[in-house]
């Protein structure tokens, strides 16, 4: 017995395994897809998953031709909503916990100590309250 690998069979055996991560790959992706997908109802996600199990092939090529261009909006989309939730956390992360309130008080504290002036005190109080 040959139990020796060419490097001709070692080549083909791992662009094998490599083209069958990427389609497991892009089963993952198409199946995101259509769970994300706000235009199409309970029942035809469901058909989509059960064509994309019964033939995976003929499956992920029709999908592809039949919403594709949906695809990059609705993740574009996703993009967008993750980065608008990001930046409206960090934001609220930036500003802390202090009510307006607490800042007034901490500049009356301020001008009772003589740190700052009363025009001072009512110039910031003004901007506060704007």
């Amino acid at each position: 017995m040959d139990d020796d690998f060419s490097v001709l069979e070692v080549f083909f055996s791992m662009l094998y395994f490599f083209l069958f991560i990427a389609w497991i790959y892009l089963l993952i992706v198409i199946a995101t897809d259509i769970f994300r997908s706000r235009d199409m109802g309970g029942w035809a996600k469901a058909l989509w998953i059960l064509f994309l199990v019964i033939l995976p092939i003929v499956g992920s090529l029709i999908y592809l031709i039949a919403r594709g261009r949906g695809m990059t909006e609705r993740q574009g989309e996703d993009y967008r909503q993750r980065e608008q939730a990001f930046q409206s956390y960090v934001q609220d992360a930036a500003r802390g916990s202090t009510s307006t309130a607490d800042e007034i008080e901490k500049l009356a504290r301020l001008r009772d100590a003589g740190t700052i002036t009363s025009a001072e005190f009512e110039a910031q109080k003004a901007k506060l309250l704007v």
